[in-house]
């Protein structure tokens, strides 16, 4: 809905650029047609929209051809034409070759008489190619435009001629959502955080009623914890669609068909007559409620500039992580006091509400589907069809594409070191995390002898350690504030825009570098060997809660990073991220169970605090060398 009246006001503004360009383009024409050296008359009339001149021509010469009786264009009224149509010399040569009877002016020629120089100042600029017809009228609207460069088309993109290429009016363009209002992008921002909340209490909340749905179906806990196993896995494919196919559509159109349609499954698994039946529907419903962690990246980057992205990204990176944590909380009690189905109930009632505030009151967030609504409005108002935004520039196919987009990811991972790294230390995240989901039977339910909606209770933990980890947003955005005044301030002194500067990528790395990555491998560790009869129930918890300090720190520094490393693509490169980690943490989840039962709490969180333990580096490394490799030639494969 929102984007529906988006695109109305898009034609609105446009409108108003148009009528305030216009006598922009106007001056532009009528000051070379009353020129010293032109010979149309103060009656004559051009429609700058349209391109419609009218020139006195003798018997025989139709508009735009060639007048015979005139004689070759002056060199200063030629290369006026050209600079008035943002052409160059070159452009000129190679377009059009000059008429036979064309004669050089030679500045040496003394004994030239007034009558000849008279003649040549009456000249016809329909000599040359960039001439003042329809064709030039056009282009002297389209310099006028602010935002719109006009160049060739290139070999690879098809086509022949001219395009405008559509941006932006300017950088304070109140389209751009980077221009919006706090009012308008606080809510947008809150819409994807409750997707990406949503989506993830889907994820973790069939868990809690491990042991009533595999008695009803009559198989073991370690088959029905396949039901959540099978949802990450689903997560995971769906990201490596998700992600490209909002870098092509819009972010909008992604969302509500996919949570359209993963509710759907959802309701299916509330109504499974069988295990296979809910393994099948949970799967499926994993596939279309990937959307937000790989779009809503791209959707932040969208709404906020990078300094911006400090506070914003930890909204939703809450969320994120909320989501999986409060699964377990709620899911705990549904299955001991209601029937475990109702789990699918209530995330199917929640779903519902989430889909129907993003239809009624989430706008269009990606610029290149914005500014395609603008060219599409520029060629309906001005009737000239070489307006494009960037993405309309190459002609193909939606399909193509479409198919273009989604090897992306795959040309991400196989060519960017930064994206297995980067994948590689949230994979052994989600590993501890979603095993958690099993292990906190063994953790705190057979120790301490709790009921499943107490043991759901300890996930509170977690919670209370990701908002800790939040206190640290306004520490680094004064950091972020400096550092940028400092690169702002060196950018001016190099004569350069000082809006230009941008800080660099390693800069997102100071969540992780300010304990979080030390914080995960000590929280497992102090968890694994304090869990125990004999030693208080607090004990643990407290470990969770520095669990939860060191998961969210690393999210946001991975996520940032990526975002500010990749822009453009960055719905691509985290969608590959996504890929990875999920199918990791789905198989785990499965072998949970028997990994917590053979091994034990103690060992088996050591093995994964050692795990942690390698990874701890990753982001001083980062800091220190960078990443080498990064976005190799990107632009030019994508």
């Amino acid at each position: 809905m929102q984007s529906f009246l988006q695109y109305r006001r898009f034609r609105t503004a446009v409108k108003a650029q148009l009528e305030r360009d216009r006598a922009k383009a106007q001056g532009l024409v009528s000051g070379h047609e009353h020129s010293p050296g032109s010979d149309r008359s103060g009656d004559d009339e051009v429609d700058v929209e349209k391109g419609h001149g009218q020139q006195s021509l003798p018997p025989g010469v139709n508009p735009g051809e060639v007048n015979p009786n005139n004689g070759p264009p002056l060199p200063h009224e030629e290369q006026d034409t050209m600079a008035a149509n943002l052409r160059t010399e070159a452009y000129s040569k190679e377009e059009a070759e000059p008429p036979p009877n064309h004669i050089p002016d030679d500045d040496d020629e003394e004994d030239e008489s007034d009558d000849t120089d008279l003649t040549h100042q009456r000249t016809t600029l329909s000599r040359i190619p960039t001439t003042y017809s329809a064709l030039s009228a056009r282009h002297a609207l389209s310099a006028t435009l602010t935002g719109i460069q006009i160049r060739k088309r290139r070999t690879q993109e098809g086509g022949s001629g001219d395009v405008f290429v559509v941006g932006y009016e300017g950088p304070d363009d109140p389209n751009d959502p980077h221009n919006w209002s706090y009012w308008q992008r606080i809510p947008c921002t809150l819409l994807i955080a409750a997707i990406g909340c949503v989506v993830g209490l889907a994820s973790a909340i069939d868990s809690s009623a491990l042991p009533q749905a595999a008695a009803e179906f009559g198989v073991s806990e370690v088959v029905e914890s396949m039901a959540t196993g099978l949802f990450l896995v689903g997560f995971g494919a769906g990201a490596l669609f998700a992600g490209p196919i909002s870098e092509t559509v819009g972010r909008n159109p992604v969302y509500i068909v996919t949570l359209a349609i993963f509710m759907c499954f959802v309701l299916g698994s509330a109504l499974a007559p069988n295990i296979e039946t809910q393994l099948t529907m949970r799967f499926f419903a994993g596939l279309f409620g990937s959307t937000p962690l790989t779009c809503a990246g791209g959707s932040i980057s969208d709404l906020w500039s990078p300094l911006e992205r400090v506070f914003s990204f930890a909204i939703f990176a809450n969320a994120a992580f909320t989501g999986p944590l409060l699964g377990p909380v709620m899911g705990g009690f549904i299955a001991e006091y209601l029937n475990w189905r109702w789990v699918d109930w209530i995330t199917l009632l929640i779903s519902g509400f989430v889909l129907a505030l993003v239809f009624f009151l989430q706008p269009e967030t990606y610029p290149p589907i914005l500014l395609k609504w603008k060219a599409a409005h520029l060629r309906e108002l001005t009737g000239d069809p070489r307006y494009r935004a960037e993405i309309e520039v190459r002609e193909e196919s939606l399909t193509h594409r479409l198919k273009r987009a989604l090897y992306r990811p795959f040309l991400l991972t196989a060519r960017e070191p930064i994206i297995i790294l980067v994948a590689l230390y949230l994979t052994v995240i989600y590993i501890i995390l979603f095993t958690f989901l099993d292990g906190y039977t063994y953790i705190f339910t057979l120790p301490h002898h709790l009921s499943q909606g107490l043991t759901g209770l300890c996930f509170l933990g977690i919670i209370l350690g990701l908002f800790g980890a939040s206190a640290l947003v306004p520490l680094i955005y004064s950091w972020a504030k400096r550092d940028l005044a400092v690169l702002q301030s060196r950018a001016a002194a190099a004569g350069r825009d000082p809006a230009s500067a941008r800080l660099p990528p390693e800069f997102r790395l100071w969540y992780s570098m300010l304990g979080g990555s030390f914080a995960i491998p000590i929280s497992i560790f102090w968890m694994a060997w304090t869990t125990s009869p004999s030693i208080s129930l607090w004990s643990p918890l407290a470990a969770s809660v520095l669990f939860g300090y060191g998961i969210l720190c690393v999210f946001i520094t991975c996520y940032q990073y990526i975002i500010d490393a990749y822009e453009t693509y960055a719905a691509s490169a985290l969608a590959s991220i996504t890929l990875i980690r999920y199918f990791a943490a789905g198989g785990m989840t499965i072998a949970g169970i028997p990994f917590y039962k053979n091994e034990g709490v103690a060992y088996t969180l050591t093995i994964l605090a050692c795990l942690s333990c390698l990874l701890v580096p990753v982001p001083y490394v980062f800091y220190r060398y960078g990443c080498p490799g990064l976005a190799l030639g990107l632009a030019d494969d994508c």
